[in-house]
């Protein structure tokens, strides 16, 4: 499971599908409705705020939002509580920003290089909506990817 702490407009379609489908694993993990991966360490930033529930909402909309604007349609009635506003935002670091960049470009390099290509310049990338941004090291629930 990835959730990516990165603006979706970073993601190529793959990604975007892919990271769609993970947030509503991890929206049906926080409610209660499986069993498995309960202990998945992505969901530990959820699960620290008041409202989780809320907050996977939010990322998941975004990521619909997303998807509109390249013409795709993501059936929002999957989302639990949609339209649910809260001022709650998720912390992540600098560094763990760039791990996923540096992930993320090298899924790219390999898949989509036309996409790759056109964040070629971007060195420090924006956030997912739901994140606000302080200088720091990669996240300890983040298990550290090899070197690609």
């Amino acid at each position: 499971m990835r959730i990516w702490s990165l603006h979706p407009r970073y993601l190529d379609r793959q990604g975007l599908i892919a990271g769609w489908r993970e947030a509503l694993l991890a929206q049906a993990v926080l409610a209660g409705r499986t069993r498995g991966y309960v202990a998945h360490p992505q969901l530990e930033r959820f699960r620290a705020v008041a409202e989780p529930r809320t907050l996977i909402a939010g990322y998941l909309s975004s990521l619909a939002d997303e998807a509109d604007a390249r013409g795709y349609r993501f059936d929002r009635s999957r989302i639990d509580r949609p339209g649910s506003v809260t001022d709650d935002r998720l912390a992540v670091t600098t560094g763990q920003l760039a791990l996923e960049w540096q992930h993320l470009r090298s899924k790219l390099s390999a898949r989509s290089p036309d996409v790759l290509d056109r964040w070629r310049d971007v060195t420090v990338p924006a956030p997912h909506p739901l994140f606000v941004v302080s200088e720091g090291p990669v996240a300890p629930w983040e298990r550290v990817l090899p070197p690609a």
